[in-house]
């Protein structure tokens, strides 16, 4: 008895390590009917499946039965032994096939002699409190064999497999959502980088969006040079995401930001003991980047010998891993950016010519924002609707002061910098509109810019006055008396306070 325990335990084992073993369903039932064959000297067994939309019970996976037999035998539920279990949810054990006359044997996989009769067992697969099909086996006809222990052990088996059909389930259904996840997300960098979610409508970036349209479809290198904060990565984006390449790996990486020891690992990778700490392999960046866009920012910042193995990269899409031997082939389309100036770098010797001339197959030039003024206000309207929704402000627009002021300062840190300068004032204004007085002191003093001059006392009060009274006459469309009341003052006094400012209401109405 202590045997038979043993064996039974050592065939569960074997059977969950099975279905443990494979995440298709049809593999790891086969297992399963492969096991049973040995241990139970089972001469027939299948694993039927409900189909619920069509009602149909098909057989999942078969042992003994041919596969033509397979495809095209189903069952109805209640139909023979293997629907009404189905059916009822109760296990049925025969005894002896022969004497069965509801045994179908659709399959003909069974020939009717008494010198080779068997005994039958089809026991139910349920999750939860539902069927969901049938295990059954055909042995040899034993009379010392008890029937009702396979019975029981059966039933434990068939758990199993529904556990295993429920988890594979739960995993199809994740992957399926992760699948639409990685869809949603390609959607959404595709139109966050498409050419035209750059913001800016000016000529000079008119002729950006050109350039960007011309050379995103090829697999020309290209070099995007502009100050720090023009946008030199949104244009790297836009390239890749409306090229060929756009499902493709997309890897960036600052040169800047990487010690000049380190550098050489970071993108090319390197061997085990290649140098103290390389304690296993590292697969470089333009390793990852395969078939795919390596952006390279602030390029002009490497050493002159990794430039070296960067030209063999550009000339022969060859390289080989730090400390390694062997020649990795990639192919990758670069994308490289500066803020430097990299003719006077060739003249200093600190860049490398030929590497230069690599690089600026197809140059790109990101204007400041001094340069496109018209642009201005389009990316503060667009930076104030952006911050405002993300901290659930109410805030429409900006006033006249304070559009001149963002108007009058020359931006040395370019887009980058208007787009914290905004960000600063949403957070600063409780009102519906930005005033002068929420914009950064750089701007509000013109002391860093040279463009404004410093306000006397009165100078300052006499402006502020002036702002709320325009504003106070747009929001009430030229009305003096809601007008006065907006900013709690009589209409008189108001109205001596607007001719005072030279602020005629008529304009407004």
């Amino acid at each position: 008895m202590a045997m038979k325990r043993i064996q039974e335990i050592t065939l569960l084992y074997q059977i969950s390590k099975a279905l443990n073993e494979h995440l298709d369903l049809r593999k790891s039932l086969f297992q399963v009917l492969d096991i049973l064959s040995s241990s139970m000297n089972m001469v027939r067994g299948t694993v039927t499946l409900l189909d619920p939309v069509h009602n149909e019970i098909n057989i999942e996976v078969a042992h003994g039965i041919s596969s033509s037999a397979m495809k095209s035998v189903k069952y109805k539920l209640g139909e023979g032994i293997t629907g009404r279990v189905i059916e009822t949810g109760k296990a049925v054990t025969i005894p002896k096939i022969s004497e069965e006359p509801l045994f179908l044997n659709r399959t003909a996989s069974r020939k009717k002699r008494r010198d080779q009769d068997h005994s039958f067992i089809c026991v139910p697969v349920k999750k939860g409190g539902l069927v969901i099909g049938a295990l059954s086996v055909d042995r040899p006809l034993d009379e010392s064999y008890s029937l009702q222990d396979s019975e029981k052990l059966l039933s434990v088996v068939a758990t199993m497999i529904a556990r295993h059909v429920s988890n594979l389930e739960t995993i199809r259904i994740e992957k399926e959502r992760l699948r639409e996840e990685n869809r949603r997300l390609r959607g959404e960098l595709e139109n966050r980088y498409s050419i035209n979610n750059i913001v800016g409508n000016s000529n000079k970036m008119r002729e950006v969006y050109q350039m960007i349209s011309q050379v995103c479809r090829s697999n020309a290198t290209v070099l995007v040079r502009g100050e720090s904060g023009t946008g030199k990565e949104l244009v790297a984006n836009s390239i890749h995401y409306n090229s060929r390449r756009a499902k493709k790996p997309f890897i960036k990486v600052n040169c800047a930001s990487l010690p000049a020891n380190l550098i050489e690992s970071e993108l090319f990778g390197h061997e085990i003991g290649a140098f103290t700490g390389a304690v296993r392999q590292k697969i470089g960046k333009f390793e990852l980047a395969h078939k795919g866009t390596i952006f390279l920012d602030e390029i002009g910042s490497i050493g002159l010998d990794v430039q070296v193995n960067l030209l063999r990269v550009l000339q022969e899409k060859a390289f080989e891993r730090v400390g390694g031997h062997r020649t990795i082939k990639v192919d990758v389309r670069i994308i490289a950016a500066t803020n430097k100036n990299l003719e006077r770098a060739v003249a200093d010797e600190t860049f490398r010519g030929d590497l230069y001339y690599r690089l600026n197959v197809f140059p790109i030039y990101m204007p400041p924002l001094r340069e496109r003024k018209t642009d201005i206000l389009l990316l503060a309207d667009y930076f104030l609707e952006k911050y405002a929704a993300e901290n659930g402000k109410a805030i429409r627009r900006f006033s006249t002061p304070a559009i001149d002021m963002l108007m009058n300062y020359h931006w040395p840190g370019n887009v980058r910098e208007l787009e914290n300068c905004i960000e600063r004032a949403v957070l600063l204004c409780e009102e519906g509109v930005i005033h002068s007085y929420h914009l950064p002191p750089t701007l509000q003093t013109g002391n860093e810019s040279g463009t404004l001059p410093v306000l006397s006392l009165e100078d300052a009060v006499a402006n502020l006055e002036r702002e709320m009274i325009i504003d106070a006459l747009k929001n009430t469309r030229g009305n003096v008396t809601k007008a006065a009341e907006l900013v709690r003052t009589t209409v008189r006094k108001f109205a001596y306070k607007a001719r005072q400012h030279g602020v005629d209401y008529r304009q407004y109405r």
